[in-house]
């Protein structure tokens, strides 16, 4: 797992990042139970932007549509399970610290500025998709990210406590592995 991920973590090819994306797109738009926008001949950083929008407003769709949203969100939340197994299978993860890793390099990926603790405590001081998501877009989202390190952790729970499109200076959360005891 370390040398695959410190590599990653130095340097992320533009293909590698592409794909992650891309497999992002798929992924959201099946849960989402839409047609995926195109995508052909976009950079990374293109199809960044394509996915921001696209999610945002097919969330914001759904929201006012008066779609049944806890539906939705199982739906993100176990893409990105799936999506989480699939990132998370060729680096071996064993523990906290390497899930944090990994969790690190695809985040970083996505414009996301991820760090985390020994404890689980999570702090975004940065995230590309503040600038894209509402309040209420970010928090169905954010069945992604939690399904990303349910994925990635075998069962692990991330949850959120304040997030930078609630107006707060940055996001929040706390990570378990499956069979910690919470913190009170």
């Amino acid at each position: 797992m370390k040398l695959l991920a410190t590599m990653l973590d130095v340097y992320t090819p533009p293909f590698v990042r592409r794909q992650a994306v891309r497999a992002l797109v798929q992924s959201t738009a099946a849960a989402l139970e839409v047609d995926p926008p195109a995508l052909g001949g976009m950079s990374a950083d293109a199809l960044l932007r394509r996915y921001a929008e696209f999610s945002a407003s097919q969330v914001a769709a759904q929201i006012e549509g008066g779609r049944d949203m806890a539906a939705v969100e199982q739906r993100l939340y176990e893409a990105a399970v799936a999506l989480g197994r699939r990132f998370g299978g060729p680096f071996r993860i064993r523990s906290m610290k390497d899930m944090q890793t990994v969790g690190r390099v695809l985040y970083r990926m996505l414009g996301i500025d991820f760090e985390s603790d020994e404890r689980g405590e999570v702090i975004i001081r940065r995230c590309f998709f503040s600038q894209a998501y509402s309040a209420q877009v970010c928090q169905v989202m954010s069945a992604m990210d939690r399904g990303l390190f349910a994925g990635l952790s075998g069962g692990g729970q991330l949850e959120f406590s304040g997030r930078i499109t609630e107006g707060q200076c940055c996001c929040r959360a706390r990570f378990t592995l499956q069979g910690d005891p919470p913190v009170v």
